[in-house]
């Protein structure tokens, strides 16, 4: 399961992450590692920006990037 399929409201924790390079480089930047808890604050209306609490700090992330970490 990916963060892009979690609904709003629920708290889920980090896997893994997939991807290569920058993407993954850019993901990790913000704090979004394996084992960490994110919560998913909120998501536009056509899913594209994903709203999410990662230790304390409210991000964005893009539904491809989200789509790149694994959950559980």
């Amino acid at each position: 399961m990916t963060l892009k399929e979690i609904p709003v409201g629920q708290s889920v924790k980090v896997v893994k992450l997939s991807g290569d390079g920058p993407v993954k480089r850019r993901i990790m930047d913000m704090g979004i590692t394996k084992g960490v808890d994110v919560f998913v604050r909120k998501v536009a209306p056509l899913g594209d920006p994903i709203e999410v609490t990662v230790r304390g700090y409210e991000l964005s992330l893009r539904k491809e990037d989200a789509q790149m970490i694994e959950v559980e």
